[in-house]
């Protein structure tokens, strides 16, 4: 008696979901501290960045656009501008606060410390907030160092 294998092979059939994405870089400037990091993140300084935003849709506009540029551009220029440009960001509980206020020095203290990966997370909830169907923020804080964000 011969032992016999039957092999069934079923076809899988994988589809995808197209997508189109468009991103718009702003720059700003800001100051931070790390003040629980064993390194040199945890002294006060400061980082040129890049922010590049990434918003995906479906299908195009009338316009054959996934959105203007210019509309995202303004959705987060006005929070950087506001928020984060020229700030000092700080964890919520940093020691030199006191200091800040006592001198009248503009500061934003936050609920976590202000990290690139938590920067890029403030950018995406704002400009997701203004309606925009953002893919991911991804927060160029040197010229070889990036960190992003996105939500599935």
């Amino acid at each position: 008696m011969e032992n016999q294998v039957t092999l069934k092979i079923q076809r899988i059939t994988i589809i995808t979901d197209s997508m189109h994405i468009i991103t718009k870089e702003v720059y700003f400037c800001y100051g931070h501290r790390l003040m629980n990091h064993p390194g040199k993140c945890r002294n006060l300084h400061g980082h040129s960045v890049k922010a590049a935003i990434s918003i995906k849709e479906a299908t195009l506009n009338q316009d054959g656009m996934v959105c203007d540029f210019a509309d995202v551009r303004d959705a987060v220029e006005g929070f950087i501008n506001t928020v984060l440009d020229h700030n000092f960001l700080l964890h919520k509980d940093d020691p030199i606060i006191p200091a800040l206020l006592a001198n009248n020095e503009q500061y934003l203290a936050i609920d976590d410390h202000p990290t690139a990966e938590v920067l890029s997370r403030m950018i995406y909830q704002h400009v997701k907030n203004q309606g925009f169907n953002v893919d991911q923020v991804v927060l160029w804080e040197t010229a070889s160092a990036c960190a992003s964000y996105r939500e599935d």
